[in-house]
């Protein structure tokens, strides 16, 4: 059970740059979902973290306030190797042991009150600033422009080399557990697996969406009959006739299935690939994702002496910016293209 390559719409030639998730290179900004309400019963932490993963980071405050890490709320999971600002939450009664907290890798930045405790997905989007190295001032302009260009014809919300671990690991393991090979006792490692799985046959169907695009010599991204799409305020739909202006102005998105249990299914042209990545017997919920994601207000800057550009961009939640280095390089990374201790302004 291989991951093949992820292919991406548009057509252009290689653009060589270099980026490094690390402290100073790869930074990632949590967007609420609403306003905090500045009195309530929890506390809301706005907290920042560097080389850490969003789990070591709950483990360190349960720690510190001798709670269960399932009394800590967050809205997401955020990379290890770069430096990272979310949103997490407590009951007001620890403030004051908050107040005490220190540690070199994490920061609170701020505490405010609101009447309930944050949820996984209570999050708009996040922010990336992200510095590419070894950019000479014409791949400058053409990174700019490609950014531009796929931001507005969409990009394929593929998951990123992150969710399969070192080496895609994790995809083979999931397979054997799943098939009732591999026993796994740990919830959490077990829950992650089969997300694993889902994500796994979610990129190969998009894959095979993509192809099929460039097959018709499409920029954009082929739109068919029994389509299931989804509306800005999360219902979904099959059209009976194929919604080109609502997804051309961005009022429905496509959507491709992480299978399991008790989900809107494709019909008709879209269901003869869907059901190719499909496992009807799988135990747990499935759900749709969105096929295109659109990177918003990108914002680049050239350091010429340094050949660095850095790139700032906003992205829908459960969207990988490292999707849209890929899409704009035209090419894949894996964890070992990125892997660097120090950041270049350190050495």
């Amino acid at each position: 059970m291989k991951e093949l390559d992820r292919e991406y719409l548009h057509s252009t030639q290689d653009i060589d740059f270099k980026f490094y998730q690390n402290e100073k290179d790869f930074i990632v900004e949590e967007i609420p979902t609403e306003e905090f309400l500045g009195r309530g019963n929890y506390l809301i932490l706005k907290v920042q973290k560097v080389e850490l993963t969003t789990w070591d980071m709950i483990a360190i405050f349960a720690e510190h306030l001798v709670i269960p890490a399932q009394k800590i709320g967050y809205a997401g999971l955020k990379d290890k190797h770069a430096t990272t600002t979310q949103y997490i939450s407590v009951e007001t009664k620890h403030e004051y042991t908050l107040k005490k907290f220190q540690h070199k890798q994490i920061k609170i930045l701020s505490m405010t009150r609101h009447s309930h405790s944050i949820r996984m997905g209570d999050l708009k989007s996040n922010r990336f600033s992200i510095n590419l190295y070894e950019v000479d001032s014409i791949d400058a302009g053409k990174i700019e422009k490609t950014a531009r260009k796929i931001a507005k014809n969409g990009l394929p919300n593929y998951f990123g080399y992150q969710r399969f671990g070192r080496d895609a690991s994790s995809i083979e393991q999931a397979r054997e557990m799943i098939k009732g090979e591999l026993f796994i006792e740990d919830a959490k490692l077990k829950s992650f697996l089969v997300s694993v799985y889902q994500s796994y046959y979610f990129n190969e169907w998009l894959r095979e969406r993509v192809m099929l695009s460039k097959e018709s010599q499409s920029s954009e991204f082929v739109l068919l009959s029994g389509d299931v799409y989804i509306a800005k305020d999360g219902k979904l739909s099959t059209p009976k006739l194929i919604p080109s202006k609502e997804v051309a102005a961005k009022k429905l998105v496509p959507t491709g299935l992480l299978c399991g249990r008790d989900v809107f299914r494709a019909k008709y042209d879209a269901a003869e690939i869907e059901k190719k990545y499909d496992d009807e017997f799988l135990q747990q919920k499935g759900q749709r994702r969105e096929a295109l994601v659109s990177p918003a207000d990108i914002d680049c800057k050239y350091v010429k002496k340094e050949t660095m550009l850095n790139i700032s961009f906003t992205m829908q939640k459960g969207a990988y910016a490292t999707v849209f280095l890929e899409s704009i390089a035209g090419k894949n990374y894996s964890a070992k293209d990125v892997k660097q201790g120090k950041s270049k302004k350190n050495r």
